[in-house]
């Protein structure tokens, strides 16, 4: 026998065992899909067709369905007796007096904690329908608190949007499991009930803000009612960056899911650095929802709402998301006079697509100095009185950045102020 032959009959007895050895055992399933891998990485994961979300406007066309009044429309906002989430009355900025104050965690860890006994899957909320607040009711009510609403909303979703890297960036903080939240952030700490009798402690506890080994930020709102103190039952995390803004004009976005569940509050907004006043120096919310609603609620606010003068000091859109817990790019676009002085340009983004605009009201702070906060608040009068159930409620942050341009450039910034809905008063 040649060689040749040899060989080929080598390699076939070879195949065949491999294929033996290849095969799937009756009745063996597929392995699990990680949650944080990229579409097309594993088999049977959901593939887009090429080009279907890589450039223009997100989402799609008619993806989104809007209701009589529109996807876009603009509702009271916030819903009735809302106030700050810091100090009323237009009083200098602080905590109130006796606030239980936390250390700051131990310099040596800073790893991602363990995931506490109450599952995330006792969080819910609503998908198809939001049910409308009760404004009647008072918080603080006596009564057992309302069954939790799903936080994995039923039905079918839009894929997470995939935003295109910007390498105007001067400031992209690395979520790493070997950096502390610190290195990036102040904390907010205590409770008081924040101006809307929230239910919440602030903390600086691991728990509560960690990065992952994925490279995200995660702030954890967690309660636990078996716990003695109430300090202990309701504890959650409020971050402002270290970084301002720092220029006339550039673009703020984060990547992030949301939880959605009744008594959760989760927002990524900014304010002036301290110290400062409110409302007289602004308010910018970028993203909110509360209280297991879809609606995204983007605001400017540089007015009370116990002075009926003030109602015009505000402006808000409600943007209906469908889910708030798959990731979308939440931005917003600023551009002011070279010089200093009043005046400026406001453009609220969501997946790249201008859904508000407004102008800086006079008197409003300018933004070079202005901070982002990221937190979850509980209960309280935005969220009429709920009471969240036991569990974790986990906001997570792939992406968070300051940069140069806005989506498209300055350019387009010039046609969506053009063609842009303003934004509503109160």
């Amino acid at each position: 026998m040649s060689f040749r032959k040899h060989f080929d009959k080598l390699q076939g007895q070879f195949d065949k065992v491999m294929d033996r050895l290849d095969s799937p055992k009756p009745g063996s399933a597929p392995p699990a899909v990680p949650s944080y891998s990229r579409p097309g990485q594993y088999p049977g994961q959901y593939v887009p067709p090429p080009g279907q979300y890589s450039q223009g406007p997100y989402p799609p066309p008619g993806q989104y369905t809007q209701s009589t009044q529109g996807a876009y429309n603009a509702s009271p906002y916030p819903p009735g007796g809302y106030q700050s989430q810091y100090s009323p009355g237009g009083q200098p900025y602080g905590y109130p007096g006796g606030q239980y104050q936390q250390p700051v965690p131990h310099s040596g860890y800073y790893g991602p904690p363990p995931i506490p006994n109450h599952p995330q899957g006792q969080q819910e909320s609503p998908y198809q329908s939001v049910p409308t607040p009760d404004l009647s009711s008072k918080p603080g009510s006596t009564g057992p608190p309302p069954p939790p609403l799903s936080s994995k909303p039923s039905g079918s979703a839009p894929p997470p949007y995939q935003a295109d890297h910007n390498s105007s960036y001067y400031w992209n903080p690395t979520f790493s499991p070997e950096i502390p939240v610190s290195e990036h952030f102040d904390y907010d700490l205590g409770a008081g009930g924040w101006g809307n009798n929230e239910l919440q402690t602030y903390t600086s506890y691991p728990p509560n803000a960690f990065h992952t080994p994925q490279h995200t930020l995660v702030v954890r709102a967690i309660v636990d009612k078996s716990k003695s103190a109430d300090r202990d039952k309701y504890t959650s995390a409020r971050l402002l960056s270290k970084q301002r803004l720092a220029r006339r004009r550039g673009y703020v976005s984060a990547v992030l899911s949301a939880p959605c569940a009744r008594g959760i509050w989760p927002a990524f907004w900014m304010l002036p650095e301290e110290p400062f006043e409110w409302p007289t120096d602004g308010e910018i919310d970028i993203f909110e929802a509360w209280n297991g609603g879809v609606e995204n609620h983007s605001c400017l606010h540089w007015g009370g709402y116990s002075d009926p003068q003030d109602k015009n000091k505000h402006r808000t859109i409600n943007t209906n998301m469908r889910d708030v817990t798959v990731p979308h790019e939440y931005g917003l676009a600023w551009e002011q006079d070279e010089y200093g002085g009043e005046g400026g340009r406001l453009i609220w983004y969501i997946d790249g697509r201008a859904v508000m605009k407004a102008q800086r009201p006079p008197g409003t702070r300018r933004l070079e100095s202005w901070r982002v906060l990221l937190n979850i608040a509980m209960g309280g009068t935005v969220c009429d009185g709920c009471v969240p159930e036991n569990g974790s409620y986990d906001m997570t942050i792939s992406r968070l950045s300051m940069g140069d341009l806005p989506p498209g450039g300055w350019e387009r910034f010039e046609i969506d102020y053009h063609n842009c809905r303003e934004g509503r008063p109160l």
